[in-house]
């Protein structure tokens, strides 16, 4: 059904593609022109939607910003949040905000690495605003590959190692079709480029990409399942304790598939699940239905994303009777010391 959809589809892309074409040209020849601000400016982004690992990579640089003694801040547009104009996360010390008013993403990134963050759809506005009220030297732009009205020091560009491998070619066609918001040309803005193979093994690309990757510096990332925490108690808990074990899994992210991998590796039965849209804001009635079939299928918890359980959380009252826990998840390079070298030597 949904590449029938697609197919639907197939003659808007080409007025997509004019348009996406025509706004870069413009950038290009400096008609639009980017603006400095007074930090230094590190992008995460992507050239698809969705599901490439943006927020675990903004968490990534984040800490790493923040380790190295970097006074670092974090904005974002907020996709999915309920306020709308500038609003403050997080002042470095707690967050100011809840996940509805912000958005999950931002969210799950204050709570894994407490900085000063932001929102805001004018992020030229936003930076400058963040950078003026708490004296940051640093900003964390999280999906602003698109965004080209601010100007950015180090631009990261991410796919996703699967959609890269993947043999179907609608996926690969602009939108609303594809999954491409911008052509494979543009990783000519790129800086780096890191391929995220998440739970996978380090696979060889097909060799059409090489002549969109060449000169790139080029960085290989996955993920690390840490264990499991529990959305009410926050007690952790190692992998190995949930192997075995029948659950219900809950799911709202772009690419669910990722997820699923995971805890099958860890030998987490996955037949039960209740798979949602993306930036899903759960209700009460879903919260409902999720205990519902709990109880239906006898699982012995619920396991979701933690960008799921940042959002379940406020419902913690109405789930006292089940046990419910996120996957921690983190990310990490095969090639470690090179990159944190690469972004630090950006600060010096």
């Amino acid at each position: 059904m949904l590449d029938f959809l697609r197919v639907l589809f197939i003659p808007l892309v080409p007025i997509y593609a004019i348009i996406i074409g025509v706004r870069n040209f413009l950038f290009d020849i400096k008609v639009f022109k980017s603006k400095k601000v007074n930090a230094k400016v590190v992008s995460v982004g992507n050239l698809t939607v969705g599901g490439s690992g943006k927020t675990p990579t903004v968490i990534y640089v984040s800490k790493l910003l923040k380790s190295a003694g970097i006074r670092a801040g974090v904005l974002s547009r907020g996709y999915g949040r309920t306020s709308k104009g500038y609003l403050l996360v997080s002042d470095g010390n707690e967050i100011k905000a809840d996940v509805e008013t912000c958005g999950d993403e931002i969210y799950q990134t204050m709570l894994e690495c407490l900085l000063p963050a932001a929102v805001s759809e004018e992020r030229v506005l936003g930076a400058e605003k963040l950078i003026k009220d708490f004296s940051v030297n640093a900003l964390v732009l999280d999906d602003a590959y698109q965004h080209r009205w601010i100007h950015r020091d180090v631009n990261l560009l991410i796919f996703e190692q699967r959609f890269l491998l993947s043999k179907n070619k609608l996926r690969k066609l602009g939108l609303p079709t594809g999954n491409m918001r911008e052509p494979l040309s543009q990783t000519k803005r790129a800086d780096v480029i890191i391929i995220n193979r998440k739970f996978s093994h380090k696979q060889n690309l097909p060799e059409e990409f090489s002549k969109y990757f060449n000169g790139k510096k080029i960085f290989t990332a996955f993920f690390k399942a840490i264990g499991f925490v529990d959305i009410k108690t926050h007690v952790f808990y190692k992998p190995e304790e949930f192997r075995g074990q029948k659950s219900l899994v809950v799911s709202a992210v772009a690419n669910p598939y990722s997820f699923l991998n995971a805890l099958r590796q860890i030998d987490v039965e996955t037949t039960n699940k209740m798979i949602f849209r993306d930036h899903k804001i759960y209700t009460e009635n879903d919260v409902q239905e999720i205990r519902k079939q709990f109880y239906a299928t006898n699982a012995q918890s619920v396991l979701t994303t933690h960008k799921d359980a940042v959002k379940l959380s406020q419902f913690n009252r109405e789930m006292d009777d089940i046990d419910i826990y996120y996957l921690k998840i983190e990310l990490d390079f095969d090639q470690k010391s090179e990159f944190d070298n690469y972004i630090l030597s950006k600060f010096n």
